[in-house]
This record gives C-alpha cells, sequence and structure tokens, in this order.
C-alpha cells in the first residue's frame, strides 16, 4: 500500500503501531520480516508527521490476505506474480483494485552494474493463452528521464540501464501494461515502485564555511555562544545522513584549552569555563567538524567549518587617574581658560560607553568657578574656569575630583581608590582698574559761593590690595571750567564763581567727569558729578525751597502759593520764612514762620504712614529700635509672671513634715494571717480584753508591757508653734516636739517588750518572734530598716542606741 498527497511533502514522517509494517518516505508501506498472518486480515495505525508545518494525521489500514495463483510452468528469478484484492477500505485509505500487484523494488545508488541490470520480470497468468507483450509507461521510461529503465516486450523482464543517484530522484513510479498481438488490453495496468537505496555517498555540508559569534567577557559556564549548522544530502532517516557536531581545535588556548563545547546534535556552541577576559584575548578561533553516520570517525564522512568568537567588552574595569595630583594655574578675572588636563586609564574597549570618563568635582569648589569637560578622543579631563576667580578672595583652590564611565560598573565591580585624585589651582593677580562706589555724585551748592570751596572728595578703591599701587585723579569733562580735583586725595573745588544763569546749567544742574587711575598698567575708572546750584535769596530756606508770590486781585483777598524748585528733598520739616508787604507808601510789612512737612504721597497727594513718621523727625532705624526696646520689656513681664506662679505653686505643694500616709503611729497595720495546727485554736479570748482595773499593770515590773497598754506616768508638755513662726525657727520646733515625743511614754508605739499567747506546736507558719531588749532597757532598733519604709522611719526616730 503507498500513501499519495504526502510524500510530495518535504519532511513528512511515517510511524506505525505494528512492528511488522513500516511506512517508507515516499508512503509505501512495506513487511519488515516474513509475516505470518493467522486470521484473513491484519489492521494497524499508520500516523503522518509534518515537522514543517508541526501538523499530524492519522488513518487506520486494514491488509486482506488472499491466496497465491498457481502458475503453470516454472517460475523465473525476479518474477513476481501475485494475487492482489484490496477491497475499499472504510478508513479513509483508497485504493484502485489490481489484478496483480507488484511489490516494491529496491535499486542501490551508485551501482557499478553491469549494465543492463535486471530488476524484476512481470508475467501474466494469461501468458500460457495467448502472446502477450509488455510495455511500462512514466518518469524515467517513457518520460523523461528517458531510458532510465526497459522492458523485455516478450519476456516481461525489467531492467535498469544506468547508475541510480538517489540526492538526484529517489524512487520512480511506473506503470506496466500486458496486450495481446492486436493490442488488446489482457490485464488491468499495475503500478510498479522503484526506491533508490542511498549510499553514505555525500559528506556533511555547513552553510557557511566561517561563523561568527559573540560572548561577554567574565560569563558564566554555560553562556549560548552561537549555532553551526552543515546539511547531508544523504537520506536522513538512515545514518548516512544523522550528522555530529565537535570541536577539533581553539585557539589561543587561554586561559583553558577547553573554553567552549558544542551540542554533537544541534551544533549549539556554548562556553565551558569561566575566565573570559577581552583585555586578554578578545577573540577565540574554534574548527567545528561536522560527521555523518552518526559521528563515526572510521566509517563518516566529514567536513569542517571556522567559528569566530568575539569577546565582548563589559565594564569591569573602573577609569583611574594615572597620577594622584595635578596642578594648574589661572590668571584672575578669566573664563573659558583650560588650568589643567586630567589622564585616566581605562582598559575597557576604547570610545565605549565602558571607556568614555565622566569627571566631576566633590568638593573644593563651592561657588562654582570651574567645571570638567571631556576630550572625546584622548579620555582626558579638561578643568575649565567657567566664573571669574579674584585673586584677591581666593589665591588657591584645592579640589578634589572623580572619574567614572558613562555606562555603570558591571555586578561585583567595586571602584577603584585611584578613581579619585586632587587639583591644585593656584589664582595669579592682574592689574585691576580701581572703581567708584558709585559712579554718580550729586553735589548741591549755591550760587556764588568764593573760588576755592570744597565740594566733595571722590575716593576710588583699587581693588588690587597686594600690588601697593597709588590712585591719581584728573578731570575728564568739565565744560565751563569751573571745577579743580587734587589728582592724589580726589578732593572737588570750585575754580571760579559758579553762575545759575550760565549757559552751561541745565535745570540749575551743572555735570563734569572725572577720571580715577593707578599708576600701574593703564586701568581707569570714571565717576560723573551733577551739582545743583542754589539762588542766593533762598539761603534762608538752605537753599532748597522758594517762594512765588502771585498777586491776584480776587474778592476774597491776595495769597501766596508755595511750591518746590528742586525734584528732590529729604523728607522732614521745614520752618519757612514768609515776608509779606503791601503796596502802600511806605509799604508795610509782615514776617511769618510756615512750617512745611516734606514726605511721600500717596496716589491722592497724602503723606503715607512711614513718610508722616519720617516727617515728624523720627528715621526707620529710630522707630525700629523702638519697636525692639518694647518687645523686650513685654518679654520680661512675661518672665516675671510665669516665675512667681510657679514660686507660687512650689510654695503651696512645699512640705515641711513627713507624709501622713507614712506615719505609722495613726495607721492601723493589717497583716495576712499565718494559720497554724489545731492546737493554735485554742485561746483565751479573755486575755486579749481591756481589763477593768488597772492594778496588774501598775504592779508590773519595768520594760515588760502588753503592746495594747498605756503606760502610766506623767505626760511631758510639747512646746506650742507659733502661729506665724519664722523659717529659721521650724528646725528647732521639730527637734523640741522630737525630744518630747522621746521622753513620753504614753505616746504609741509603746516601746515594751510585747508579749503574745502561746500558738501551739507543729504548726507549719512558725512562731512570731518576741522583740528582744535588754534588760537595762537599751533598745536595738537597727532591724525595724529590713521591714520597709515606714518602719525605717521609727528606726530612725527612736534609734540611735537612746534610752527611751
Amino acid at each position: 500500500v503507498k500513501f499519495s498527497g504526502c510524500s510530495e511533502s518535504k519532511g513528512v514522517r511515517y510511524e506505525t503501531d505494528n512492528l511488522d509494517f513500516k511506512v517508507r518516505t515516499d508512503g509505501t508501506i512495506y513487511a519488515t520480516q516474513q509475516v505470518q498472518i493467522p486470521s484473513e486480515q491484519t489492521i494497524f495505525m499508520v500516523t503522518a508527521w509534518d515537522y514543517q508545518a508541526l501538523e499530524r494525521w492519522e488513518t487506520v489500514v486494514r491488509l486482506l490476505v488472499g491466496e497465491k495463483p498457481q502458475h503453470k510452468g516454472h517460475k523465473q528469478p525476479n518474477d513476481t506474480l501475485l494475487p492482489w484484492r484490496h477491497q475499499q477500505n472504510t478508513y479513509g485509505l483508497r485504493r484502485q483494485k489490481r489484478d496483480w500487484v507488484i511489490p516494491p523494488i529496491n535499486v542501490p545508488e551508485n551501482s557499478r552494474g553491469p549494465f543492463p541490470q535486471q530488476l524484476v520480470r512481470i508475467r501474466s497468468d494469461k501468458d500460457s493463452e495467448i502472446h502477450i507483450r509488455y510495455s511500462i509507461t512514466g518518469v524515467g521510461a517513457d518520460q523523461p528521464p528517458m531510458e532510465v529503465f526497459n522492458i523485455d516486450p516478450v519476456s516481461g523482464r525489467m531492467y535498469v540501464t544506468r547508475p541510480m543517484d538517489r540526492e538526484e530522484r529517489a524512487s520512480y513510479h511506473l506503470r506496466a501494461h500486458a496486450v495481446d498481438m492486436n493490442g488488446n488490453k489482457v490485464e488491468n495496468p499495475i503500478d510498479l515502485y522503484i526506491y533508490v537505496i542511498d549510499m553514505n555517498d555525500n559528506r556533511p555540508e555547513f552553510i557557511n564555511q566561517v561563523y561568527n559569534g559573540s560572548v561577554d567577557e567574565g560569563s558564566k559556564p554555560g553562556t549560548y555562544v552561537m549555532t553551526v549548522t552543515a546539511n547531508d544530502a544523504d537520506d536522513s532517516t538512515t545514518a548516512n545522513g544523522m550528522v555530529r557536531y565537535r570541536i577539533v581545535t581553539q585557539s589561543p588556548q587561554s586561559p583553558s584549552q577547553n573554553m567552549f563545547t558544542i551540542n554533537s546534535e544541534t551544533g549549539d556552541i556554548v562556553t565551558v569555563a569561566a575566565g573570559l577576559d577581552r583585555e586578554k584575548v578578545q577573540q577565540y578561533t574554534v574548527i567545528v567538524q561536522a560527521t555523518d553516520m552518526e559521528g563515526n570517525l572510521n566509517y563518516g564522512l566529514s567536513n569542517t567549518a571556522t567559528a569566530i568568537i568575539m569577546v565582548t567588552d563589559v565594564n569591569d574595569n573602573p577609569p583611574e587617574f594615572t597620577a594622584t595630583t595635578y596642578s594648574g594655574e589661572v590668571p584672575e578675572n578669566r573664563v573659558e581658560v583650560v588650568v589643567a588636563n586630567l589622564t585616566v586609564m581605562d582598559r575597557d574597549q576604547p570610545h565605549s560607553p565602558n571607556w568614555n570618563a565622566v569627571y566631576r568635582i566633590i568638593s573644593g569648589d563651592p561657588s562654582g568657578h570651574f567645571t570638567i569637560r571631556t576630550d572625546p578622543i584622548t579620555n582626558e579631563g579638561l578643568v575649565t574656569v567657567v566664573r571669574e576667580v579674584d585673586y584677591e578672595m581666593n589665591r588657591a583652590f584645592m579640589l578634589t575630583v572623580m572619574v567614572s564611565n558613562q555606562a555603570p560598573l558591571a555586578s561585583g565591580i567595586q571602584m577603584s581608590f585611584q578613581s579619585t585624585a586632587g587639583v591644585t589651582i593656584s589664582v595669579t593677580d592682574v592689574n585691576e582698574a580701581p572703581f567708584f562706589p558709585t559712579n554718580h555724585k550729586l553735589i548741591r551748592l549755591e550760587e556764588g559761593v568764593p573760588t576755592g570751596t570744597t565740594l566733595m572728595t571722590f575716593s576710588a578703591v583699587d581693588p588690587d590690595r597686594f600690588m601697593q599701587q597709588a590712585v591719581r585723579y584728573s578731570k575728564l569733562s568739565d565744560p565751563a571750567n569751573w571745577l579743580n580735583i587734587n589728582a592724589t586725595n580726589g578732593q572737588i573745588t570750585t575754580a571760579a564763581v559758579l553762575d545759575r544763569e550760565s549757559a552751561y546749567i541745565k535745570n540749575n544742574v551743572y555735570e563734569a567727569t572725572f577720571l580715577a587711575a593707578d599708576n600701574g598698567r593703564p586701568k581707569f575708572c570714571i565717576v560723573h558729578a551733577s551739582v545743583i546750584l542754589k539762588q542766593i535769596s533762598d539761603a534762608f530756606l538752605n537753599g532748597i525751597l522758594s517762594l512765588a508770590i502771585l498777586s491776584l486781585l480776587l474778592p476774597a483777598g491776595d495769597y501766596a502759593q508755595l511750591s518746590l524748585r528742586i525734584m528732590y528733598l529729604e523728607a522732614g520739616v521745614y520752618d519757612v520764612p514768609v515776608i509779606v508787604t503791601d503796596s502802600g507808601n511806605p509799604p508795610l510789612l509782615n514776617k511769618s514762620i510756615i512750617k512745611v512737612k516734606v514726605c511721600p504721597c500717596d496716589e491722592n497727594g497724602d503723606c503715607t504712614t512711614i513718610g508722616a513718621i519720617a516727617a515728624a523727625g523720627l528715621g526707620t532705624g529710630a522707630i525700629i529700635a523702638i519697636l525692639i526696646c518694647i518687645i523686650i520689656l513685654l518679654t520680661m513681664v512675661l518672665l516675671f509672671v510665669v516665675w512667681m506662679k510657679r514660686r507660687e505653686k512650689e510654695r503651696h505643694t512645699k512640705q515641711l513634715l513627713i507624709d501622713p500616709e507614712d506615719d505609722v503611729r495613726d495607721n492601723i497595720l493589717k497583716y495576712d494571717e499565718e494559720g497554724g495546727g489545731e492546737e493554735d485554736q485554742d485561746y483565751d479570748l479573755s486575755q486579749l480584753q481591756q481589763p477593768e482595773n488597772m492594778d496588774h499593770v501598775l504592779n508590773k515590773p519595768n520594760g515588760v508591757r502588753r503592746v495594747d497598754e498605756r503606760p502610766i506616768g506623767a505626760e511631758p508638755q510639747y512646746p506650742i508653734r507659733p502661729v506665724i513662726p519664722h523659717p529659721g525657727d521650724i528646725g528647732d520646733f521639730i527637734n523640741e516636739g522630737l525630744r518630747a515625743a522621746d521622753n513620753d511614754p504614753t505616746a504609741p508605739p509603746y516601746d515594751s517588750l510585747l508579749v503574745f499567747d502561746y500558738e501551739g506546736s507543729g504548726s507549719t507558719a512558725g512562731s512570731v518572734s518576741s522583740l528582744n531588749s535588754s534588760s537595762s532597757g537599751d533598745q536595738d532598733y537597727d532591724y525595724l530598716n529590713d521591714w520597709g519604709p515606714r518602719f525605717k522611719k521609727l528606726a530612725d526616730m527612736y534609734g540611735g542606741g537612746e534610752d527611751d
């Protein structure tokens, strides 16, 4: 049986679930061995796989067992007469009914002959009855390639006429015909399948003779590098076409001769050892061999190719300065000047992000006078001035700089201590021009002042403090030649009488310009002076105000208007004397004083608040001082009140005596019952009751009393505390009260031997020990310190070895 439709697809493979049958690549089913089928049929499953399209087909094949026909005469070698009764099967496989079928014919390729070589003989069972003529048609017979096969028309023997090449054509499909002498069909045409058996006559061929790959330096073992591929024209389903790979040589063999390995079936090359370092070995050349016959070097055919493996760079080398310190020099007041070149060494790939240096200043330049730019060719750092430096402010800079790469360092790589360096930059002094604190001076002057009057002194400042230079002054512009300037000290004096009505005066202002230069290399500065001239008749107004009196004949009488004649006047209150005369003969006059307030005005023409205060005579500084004094005074008052309240609280909470909670004399102390044996329950309650008479108390010897008995005797007199004691008398009062209490036998607790009733024997709680005292009456109370804070106070009060 042959499958149709699938054999044309490249990459289709067939599988069966019956080991007695297999399927060739062209879809023909054949028996792998002599098969004995016990029944009339056998059924098995055939699966077709398309590995390129990733598809799968399944079908069921049913083979029916038929009887062999009986032939007359002797059967010749290669005579094939097999009856074939094939019915249409219900599982999808269809095949045309045949009377005869020829099993597949296998022809080894590259056969040496002799040719023609008989392949098979075809005979019809009717050839004994009539004369039959045989013929074949199809590719290889009557279709190109022509006459590869032919058949003897009388005997039916079919021949191959030349050597076969499986790689040229792996199979042929012919049809055999049987006709009588008249050309009438005797038998139905039968199919002939001829398969060229593969021989290992082709070496594996690499797709490329040179393969290029790369791997990062420092890669771990097992890192993929590349894949090499070789194809074998022989049958890939046989050992003839099964290729295996191996590495023949590696160059250089550093740090190991086996840095790489290759998957023998897939051709994948991976790293097998650590130690790849681009700075030591940048490229490896690997010779790869491909061998068929599943890699059998004794029988297989081989071929080789070259794999070039580049070790790519990673940033595993931090940049390092070639020196620990650098130095440079820069003139003051210069910018965009390179003052130092910083050189570094980086072993990574040049002109890559792993090599390109990035510099930064980490200390020594808080004002940002310098920056470091990177030379793209040499990778050097160029220390450049971007903001002017002043020799008089900084004579030198001590910079700390750091270098890194554009790309971050590889994992596990730390910065080197040589990645920082120091840069010393010296600033050189240059001659600078002197300067005036202000470039415009305003001088107020009355017209008509005598020649030689001192107006002002111009003082220029020479910034070159360390050059010991002198400043000289001169006139640059003096249109009327009215002013002189002292060349040494800059004093301005009048050289002539200034006339307010002169043509050189514009709006009562005379303009002049003066020059200051040092005696070093010529450097100078200019100042402008504006002289404001005032009329002599206005001297009583300090040359500032003028009175314009306009006499108007109005029904309401005459009036005068007072106006300001200059553009600026300091705020304040001015007394302006005004003289009023009439037109009589002789004229009469009167003098009055007008107070004029000069202040800043708002949009309505009224004085602002600050302006009013300033006009009243208080400057801004005085106002601020007054506010500060008020704040300080209020703060002091607040602190005093807080202190008084705190003192009052402490006075009320202060205790002169001990806390009543700690006074054990006025408290009933409750203790837990210790318990005892049975004998402890037998006691006489009458012994705990107060006796009716005191005879037995009076007759008792001294030093032995019950705890609930009050001693009989004279009570001492306690001192009376004054109503308002003096603080110094408090201590005396306490001491007197303590002495009286010590001598009072009636004051509890009674200092006597405590006698308790018999509690019985055998009690697990034990017995309360009596308080021992000496026969002399001296008591020791030191043990009370172990009983707690309340008993400690008793020990302190009654202790000390004194007699009660």
